[in-house]
């Protein structure tokens, strides 16, 4: 099995990142953003007799007397060889088989991700296009499919169509491929949108790589004619009868025409497929396209046009980029990492043309299907079909089950199945199960935090560590993050790689103009609490979470960050001393627990030592909204040393009466207690307890003291094995987050968009 570290959102972003930032990412830890761990217990001589010698000499012999058992005694059937050379990496060119590494990697985090492909990076030092076919072809008994990756044109041409030819596992040019089914998927709902018929639509291509061509051989499968096609490259028309610069995948698509440029060819286009160089494309020739064009401007990171550009002289105009700025991403993470899953649980031989127009179709309808709330918000542009969402959000997590459905479907329709699926809606249903449904929330909120940027105060702004998380918020558009610190800050934030220090905003208390109002207002709060005003000045001076508790409060900024520097209780005591908890609401921690299957939330872990029946009870209701809106359905144990009083002790009584209060008030949620953790977790224990309302483990475990449910927390934390989300703050009258004094750049930054998104309310 395949432990993936770093999660990467999409494979196209504007954002752009200091040169130190990203080393540092890519650095910190341990080095790269993949590591392989084993699939099974490796803690007993036992294990290790049955893992290797001599227990694994059983599968060798079964599988030399029948191949197709590798299938079934090792991870062949889900893993994924993505290779390069190194010849064409992303937009940089031909800089190597290792510098290509990163981007391999990246790319195996993504197959993990969005589909749960085990993926490991291959680099082949060679240009050879004989020498490369070789030592992939070789590999073939190691891997269930073969993901080829940024290999220049026409070189990777022949390289996949002879892989195809000689290998009995699916090979796949994503660069090829990947932005050809997208952009299919797209044309589909546009010329539905348009009322076009494929048949009678003119398409211009503008590029001749190995995109721009599996683009145009996949809109001549849909129906558009072959005369109807006219494709350009940086001479100008591609036409029968030219010689210049013309090979023979050109010459595939040449047609006859009298049109030289890419300004006559587009004249009264229907449809422009843009597979170039920034601004290839005017607004005059915008202006001479058919009523209603449809626009794919997918140069990357700068598009032929601008959409607003084009909009500006064609308002009717249905346009899509390959950035995530703009609406109708051209994304290829829509495609590969679902297609490869559904080719893979079909042992398919290849992946063919019908395979792709299943897949571009697949992803054309869930465009048309009514959008879940969580997936609207995130996208945080159209809730609904039509001219700004024709293409889905690369987070949509109906993806996972619609297209590997649609891709194996037409995998046994072709006759190239090995293992055809009986049953396709429980495969639908094993789909949906692979994945936690978390980790495509958790995608939303920072997708809405994106949408909808809010101001966060990052109070501990003179600490290294806050300041990348601060960097990394701005930088990658989820808000503005407002630092306190004294003006060194600034000189940091140049060591760390920011070109503009100056443009981030930064709050001292030394010569804020906002601190006489501040004292007026903690005076106001704290003078019948035994406190002076020269107490108010020296907490507001000196306090940075007072000081910053204070901007929140007053408006100056939606939600706060902080805890690195002293322990969770004392900067909870200093934040309470500026804010009370929401109306009606008790204020407690969340630890959330997220392993690849499944999520586990823990309260309280931060805030009630020993917390009274009616707040445990509202710990439980809190802690299920916030299960709730990161996509889960709730079912709560309240956790003891006890199962339903056996042992019988003095400190059961708060639990009980908790149950007891959520019978009265109806709740909507299953809920049980007291119960110890194995018979809320285990399926085998909890059969001793056929009475119980559980339906299946528990999800959300109600701890019932600090003590306990803090070291059990930083326990989990500690000996790893899952990602620990948290502390996660709820039930304040304004987002706060504090952190643990431990915490690192990425789970700082995650917890800011929880406090700007909403999820932690």
């Amino acid at each position: 099995m395949f432990h993936y570290v770093g999660i990467a959102m999409t494979e196209k972003s504007n954002v752009e990142f200091s040169e130190r930032e990203a080393l540092f990412f890519h650095a910190t830890g341990r080095p790269g953003k993949i590591e392989i761990i084993a699939s099974k217990p490796m803690a007993t001589q036992r294990d290790l007799s049955l893992a290797y010698s001599p227990g694994v000499a059983v599968p060798v012999r079964a599988i030399a007397e029948d191949p197709a058992t590798a299938y079934d005694y090792t991870a062949k059937g889900n893993l994924v060889a993505v290779i390069s050379n190194g010849t064409a990496i992303l937009g940089l060119g031909n800089l190597g088989a290792l510098a290509s590494k990163p981007v391999m990697e990246g790319k195996a985090v993504l197959f993990k991700r969005f589909a749960d492909v085990d993926s490991i990076d291959i680099e082949l030092k060679t240009e050879d296009v004989d020498r490369f076919i070789d030592a992939v072809e070789l590999m073939e008994p190691s891997f269930g499919g073969i993901n080829l990756e940024d290999i220049k044109a026409p070189e990777c041409f022949v390289i996949e169509t002879t892989l195809k030819e000689r290998m009995n596992i699916p090979v796949f040019h994503d660069d090829q491929h990947g932005t050809a089914i997208i952009a299919a998927a797209g044309v589909i709902n546009a010329a539905l949108l348009t009322g076009r018929d494929m048949k009678d639509m003119k398409v211009v291509v503008n590029g001749a790589g190995a995109a721009s061509i599996s683009c145009t051989e996949l809109i001549k499968a849909l129906g558009v004619p072959n005369e109807n096609v006219i494709m350009c490259d940086s001479k100008g028309v591609i036409y029968q009868g030219r010689t210049e610069g013309m090979n023979q995948w050109k010459s595939a698509h040449a047609v006859k025409t009298d049109a030289r440029t890419l300004t006559e060819a587009v004249k009264g286009a229907d449809v422009f497929l843009g597979l170039s160089v920034a601004g290839a494309m005017s607004q005059d020739m915008v202006k001479s396209m058919a009523a209603n064009p449809i626009i794919f401007a997918m140069a990357n990171p700068d598009p032929e046009i601008l959409p607003p550009d084009a909009h500006a002289v064609r308002p009717d105009a249905i346009v899509a980029t390959g950035r995530s700025d703009f609406p109708n991403q051209v994304n290829n993470v829509l495609g590969f990492p679902f297609i490869f899953r559904g080719a893979l649980d079909v042992r398919a031989t290849g992946i063919n043309e019908a395979m792709k127009l299943a897949a571009a179709k697949a992803i054309a309808d869930l465009a048309r299907e009514q959008v879940p709330e969580e997936v609207a918000k995130a996208y945080g542009r159209s809730h609904s079909f039509g001219p700004d969402y024709i293409i889905p959000a690369p987070f949509d997590p109906r993806l996972m089950e619609v297209v590997p459905a649609a891709v194996a479907q037409a995998a046994m329709d072709t006759g190239v199945a090995q293992k055809p699926i009986a049953d396709m809606a429980a495969y639908r249903d094993s789909l949906k199960a692979r994945l936690n449904p978390t980790t495509s929330v958790l995608t939303s909120a920072y997708e809405l935090a994106k949408a909808n940027p809010k101001r966060v105060v990052f109070a501990e702004a003179e600490e290294e560590v806050v300041l990348r998380a601060a960097i990394q918020f701005r930088e990658l558009g989820y808000g503005i993050p407002v630092l306190v610190g004294r003006d060194h800050v600034r000189d940091k934030l140049k060591e760390l790689g920011v070109r503009d220090p100056d443009s981030f905003e930064l709050h001292n208390s030394v010569n804020s103009p906002l601190v006489p109002e501040m004292v007026d207002l903690l005076y106001a709060r704290l003078q019948r609490r035994g406190y002076l005003r020269r107490d108010c000045e020296r907490m507001v001076n000196r306090d940075r979470n007072i000081f910053g508790s204070l901007l929140v409060k007053m408006g100056v900024a939606d939600a706060m960050i902080s805890g690195v520097t002293r322990p969770y209780g004392q900067t909870l005591r200093e934040v309470k001393r500026v804010m009370d908890p929401a109306a009606g609401r008790t204020p407690f921690g969340i630890h959330v627990m997220v392993t690849k299957d499944k999520t586990v939330f823990l309260a309280d872990t931060t805030v009630h030592e020993r917390p009274s029946a009616s707040e445990l009870a509202d710990i439980a209701e809190g802690t299920v909204a916030v299960a709730r809106r990161m996509g889960h359905d709730p079912r709560v144990a309240f956790l003891s040393y006890s199962n339903f009083g056996n042992p019988p002790g003095a400190f059961l009584d708060n639990v009980r009466d908790a149950v007891k209060l959520l019978d009265q008030r109806d709740v909507d949620f299953e809920y049980e207690g007291e119960m110890t953790p194995d018979a809320a977790l285990n399926p085998t224990v909890m059969k001793n307890y056929p009475f119980s309302r559980l339906s299946g483990p528990a999800n959300v475990l109600v701890m019932p003291g600090l003590q306990s449910a803090n070291i059990s927390a930083k326990l989990l934390r500690e000996l790893g094995g899952t990602s620990m989300i948290g502390p996660v703050l709820v039930g304040m009258e304004k987002s706060v987050q504090i952190a643990t004094m431990s915490s690192n750049a990425s789970e700082l930054l995650t917890l800011a968009v929880l406090a700007a998104g909403g999820i932690a309310l």
